[in-house]
């Protein structure tokens, strides 16, 4: 189960479970919508792969299967532009 991860690793944005602008790799790196395109260009510094738009659980399914309160920031390691 993906772990929904609550911020950017780039810029700390908050990224609450219902967000339509976090984009996530297949190793569930968590980044906004904006540091995806503009610093990272949809790849993901940590592992090179696709950032795409990560899956929004319904918020029925979240009491039973919260989100992650766990942040994760690397903003040295978001290859700036």
């Amino acid at each position: 189960m993906l772990q929904l991860r609550p911020n950017c690793e780039c810029c700390d944005k908050d990224l609450p479970p219902g967000s339509s602008n976090a984009r996530i790799c297949s190793f569930e790196c968590t980044f906004c919508s904006d540091c995806a395109s503009t610093r990272l260009k949809n790849v993901c510094p940590n592992c090179g792969g696709e950032l795409v738009a990560r899956p929004r659980r319904p918020e029925a399914k979240l009491a039973a299967n919260p989100a992650s309160t766990e942040r994760v920031l690397k903003p040295a390691g978001c290859g700036a532009s």
